[in-house]
This record gives structure tokens, C-alpha cells and sequence, in this order.
């Protein structure tokens, strides 16, 4: 603890990537060959699944009351895709915060509802499961928003609303997007599974190293079950030899999004000081202070 307190941020961040590394290399040299999943790991995973049933909609049906950019609307009011627009001041890129600001703050509910189903989690303090829901909500988010991103056209389907942010013109997607977009067509290349999609969004949830989580060694041996239960997976359902690394590659890609997690924060924090848009939820997440 001494020595964590007079390292640099930088520092610190490096010594935790490295223990995520070892701790990842560990996970992917143990033998577990490919003799099934135990009845311990079966039963995470279908909470998992039931708890993913219960709290993300993939029709977005209940996504209602939402502040809408006059361009969202069609004459016939039907909602049609929005692909952004700015000129140098950004006033068009701004005009579709509000609507987005909305759009997370619905999916960030299910997120913590996700968590509440856990067993695991609901065992855990109740600052704990604050600390971690703060530090893992955006990306659940990602993680689930990849499952409707459709690679092919670049767009996010979400139901009755469709988003396509690939347009070169974005200062405010640049700035915020741009990262994100790159993660989601990587991800999606890798064509996972329901389940497998699940446990990674367990694996971010349970991450030890989160600011303020107090009992770091439970999480830390929660979050190692859950990535054996995803290796196990993989090695049952998956044993062709192209999918011989696609444990270690979806835990570089868990890395990854933690990375543009702590630039998504940043960015939103800089935005939101030349354009407050964030609500009380999001407030809260992204530790934002009024004035």
C-alpha cells in the first residue's frame, strides 16, 4: 500500500496491466482440457443467462420517453437512423446528446439491475457492489451493445431505433466514438456466443482492482471463476483449432475496453463541461460534479 501511494498514476496503472497480464497468462496455460463443465460451472452460467434475460432487451421496446433530435423523427413519425452531422461549432453533434445521454442511462439501469440478479454480487458489501458498478457499467454496456452491432452496415440496431456513427465529419464522435467503433468491429469478428458474452460481462463486473472496492481478494477469486467457467466453455463448445486462442484473445479485448473506459470518462467529463447533458445516473457513475 506504501509503495502503490508514492508511484505516479501512470505507474500504477502499469503495475495493475501487468498483474492483469500474469494473471491472464495463468488462467490460459492451466489444464483444463476439454472435459466438460463442472455442475458449479453450469450453474453460474445459467444465472448469468437468466439474469441477462431479465435485465437487457434486445428490441428496446421499453426504451420510451426519450429526448429526440428533430432529424430522428420521420413526417410519418416513425423513427428512422441517425447518422450525425456537425458543422465547426458542433451545434448538430451537441443536439443528439441529450437523446444519447438517455439511451445510456436506460441501459446503465439494466446493467445494475443485471448485477442484482447475481448471487455473487448481491453477497458482496453494499459499498463494494457500488464501487464496482461505478467502475464497470460502461462497459457492460459495450458488451452488450455489441450483440445488435451489425458489421456490415455499421449500425447499431436497437430496435425500432438504428445508429450509424461513422460520419467523418464528427467532432463529438472523434473525440468520444471513434475508439469505441474500432472495439465493436473487432469483438463482433469474433463471433461469440450468448454465453460467452455473459461471462465476459461478469468478468468486467468483478474486477478487483476497482477504486473503492474493499474485499479485493473475494472479487479477485469471483472474477477468476468466472474466466475459468469462460475458458471451460470455450474449450467444450469450441474445440477446432481456429478457436485455440480465443480465450486469451477475448481477455486482451476485456483489456482493451478497460483502457477506452478510462478515456470514455475523461472525454465525457470534457464534453460535459462545455455541454452538460449528463443525467443524475450518469452523474453518479462518472463521479460528475454540478459546477
Amino acid at each position: 500500500m506504501k509503495k502503490e501511494m508514492i508511484m505516479s498514476d501512470a505507474a500504477v496503472e502499469q503495475r495493475r496491466a501487468l498483474i492483469r497480464r500474469k494473471k491472464r497468462e495463468r488462467m490460459g496455460a492451466s489444464p483444463l482440457g476439454a472435459k466438460g463443465l463442472s455442475e458449479e460451472q453450469q450453474t453460474m452460467i445459467r444465472e448469468l443467462m437468466d439474469a441477462q434475460m431479465k435485465t437487457f432487451d434486445t428490441t428496446f421496446s421499453n426504451f420510451k420517453d426519450f429526448r429526440v433530435c428533430l432529424r430522428l423523427r420521420g413526417e410519418d413519425g416513425s423513427v428512422q437512423n441517425y447518422t450525425p452531422q456537425a458543422d465547426r461549432s458542433g451545434a448538430e453533434i451537441f443536439s443528439l446528446l441529450p437523446h444519447m445521454a438517455d439511451m445510456s442511462t436506460y441501459m446503465f439501469k439494466g446493467v445494475i439491475n443485471f448485477a442484482k440478479v447475481i448471487s455473487h454480487f448481491r453477497e458482496l458489501p453494499i459499498e463494494d457492489q457500488i464501487s464496482l458498478l461505478k467502475g464497470a457499467t460502461f462497459e457492460v454496456c459495450q458488451l452488450r451493445f455489441n450483440t445488435v452491432f451489425n458489421a456490415e452496415t455499421g449500425t447499431w440496431e436497437c430496435g425500432r431505433l438504428s445508429y450509424c456513427l461513422e460520419d467523418p465529419a464528427g467532432g463529438f464522435q472523434q473525440l468520444l466514438l471513434e475508439p469505441v467503433l474500432k472495439f465493436h468491429y473487432r469483438l463482433k469478428r469474433l463471433q461469440l456466443h450468448k454465453e460467452e458474452y455473459v461471462l465476459m460481462q461478469a468478468i468486467s463486473l468483478f474486477s478487483p482492482d476497482r477504486p473503492g472496492v474493499v474485499q479485493r481478494s473475494v472479487v479477485d477469486q469471483l472474477q477468476e471463476r468466472f474466466a475459468i467457467a469462460l475458458k471451460a466453455y470455450i474449450e467444450c463448445n469450441r474445440p477446432q483449432p481456429a478457436h485455440r486462442f480465443l480465450f486469451l484473445k477475448i481477455m486482451a479485448m476485456l483489456t482493451e475496453l478497460r483502457s477506452i473506459n478510462a478515456q470514455h470518462t475523461q472525454k465525457l467529463l470534457r464534453i460535459q463541461d462545455i455541454h452538460p447533458f449528463a443525467s443524475p445516473l450518469m452523474q453518479e457513475l462518472f463521479s460528475i460534479t454540478d459546477g
